[in-house]
């Protein structure tokens, strides 16, 4: 398999053409609903043999086949580094790393929810179920999740209950402050997530406790480790988000001390998105040097098997007016690649930032600049997991559309089973 960047003129047919594939086969992969295509695109090409083009190198085949020089010249016997057009190389399998998947799942309608776990259990261990927040007394809201904690275990997949501190009007420090700061509010907190995992037959508990103040540091960690505490006797798992963070002086992450986390839990998901997002200008909602920087202040934090690295399934469109930000909103994967097919837009590609981005203009006149994940951006995180030799990774949210991320997850790892 190698990734194919579409060009001006391209077709599945002449793309299928060159490389001797079928032209089902790519749109399958690709989950493709249009045989429309746009500049830029990227495209997996289900082959192990590569046929040369004109204008290839062994630096350019490593690239888009994501193996390295010397394994392409061991495995095809080439003793210099020219060569000619139509030449057929074999593109070895990957050594494949095994690790951990953990994905968030959303409860849907029963077909919904099926079709999602089904296709999802093989690459994943964990489905973080989202979500509970919780209350002001330390009691937590409910959730229709009994149908869909069934089938994921049915799947061989463990269940943790995603527990929030979510409100209408957002994310609230304030709740937070309240149940840390008062002893038996945090105690019934604890006693509820633990009979709610008992009850409804979770593997154990995801919380994501966003806008943590810095005040409530120390207290965080110890609800975290108190928590823990009481479920790890029974063999549940206590797992945690966490904002990215690639420094000790950035203001509103003070909150977090991974050192203190990573020591209290079995396992912390880093939330490794949201650079830019709908609240900031335009730019990458995941760029690989920040990624890369968060999990290096990590590791001098806590150890890499409690590491989870978090990745989006989507990107951010953001409406222009006068050069700033009038509006903006979340978009999956496909969503972004096919909104550039509707418009004809060529997709450029960062290779700074090791993301993809476009702009067009909608038909009321409006500039939309949109930058989002894709394939080639995903091969580079989970590059990065191989690299830094992480427990895993994990993806914000299975509903968000992007065929290609359960393919590339294959090539890289041996997802472990733990039940």
């Amino acid at each position: 398999m190698f990734i194919y960047v579409v060009k001006t003129d391209d077709s599945i047919f002449s793309i299928a053409t060159k490389y001797q594939v079928s032209m089902d086969s790519i749109r399958n992969i690709n989950g493709l609903k249009t045989d429309r295509l746009v500049p830029g695109q990227d495209l997996l090409i289900p082959t192990n043999m590569y046929i040369v083009q004109p204008g290839d190198s062994l630096y350019s085949i490593s690239q888009m086949s994501l193996i390295s020089i010397d394994t392409i010249r061991l495995y095809n016997g080439l003793q210099s580094d020219i060569l000619m057009a139509g030449m057929k190389l074999y593109l070895p399998p990957r050594p494949k790393y095994e690790a951990e998947g953990f994905s968030y799942i959303t409860p849907s309608t029963p077909e919904k929810n099926q079709l999602i776990v089904q296709t999802f259990a093989p690459i994943n261990t964990f489905f973080g179920i989202f979500e509970y927040h919780i209350l002001q007394d330390g009691g937590l809201s409910t959730l229709n999740d009994q149908q869909l904690i069934r089938l994921v275990r049915e799947n061989k997949v463990a269940p943790l209950a995603v527990i929030t501190n979510l409100t209408p009007t957002g994310f609230s420090p304030e709740l937070t402050r309240r149940v840390l700061n008062t002893p038996e509010i945090r105690e019934r907190l604890i006693n509820n997530i633990y009979n709610l995992i008992k009850s409804k037959n979770y593997a154990g508990v995801n919380i994501d406790f966003e806008r943590i103040h810095e005040s409530e540091r120390d207290l965080y960690s110890g609800f975290l480790r108190s928590l823990s505490e009481r479920l790890r006797p029974e063999g549940f798992y206590t797992s945690v988000a966490v904002p990215a963070k690639t420094s000790d002086n950035i203001s509103w992450l003070k909150g977090y001390d991974y050192g203190g986390i990573g020591a209290a839990v079995d396992i912390v998901f880093i939330m490794a998105y949201d650079w830019h997002e709908t609240s900031s200008p335009p730019g990458p909602t995941a760029p690989i040097g920040e990624v890369r920087k968060t999990i290096e202040y990590a590791l001098n934090h806590m150890r890499g098997n409690k590491i989870i690295l978090g990745v989006p399934r989507y990107g951010y469109n953001w409406t222009m007016a006068n050069g700033t930000v009038d509006s903006a909103r979340a978009v999956s994967v496909s969503t972004a690649i096919e909104t550039a097919m509707k418009y004809q837009v060529p997709i450029q590609y960062s290779t700074e930032y090791q993301q993809p981005f476009y702009q067009y203009r909608d038909e009321t006149g409006k500039r939309h600049i949109v930058w989002f994940e894709d394939a080639r951006a995903r091969a580079q995180k989970l590059q990065l997991m191989v690299n830094y030799r992480l427990r895993g990774i994990g993806a914000w949210q299975l509903g968000l559309h992007f065929p290609q991320s359960g393919i590339l997850v294959r090539e890289f790892m041996i997802p472990k089973k733990i039940i």
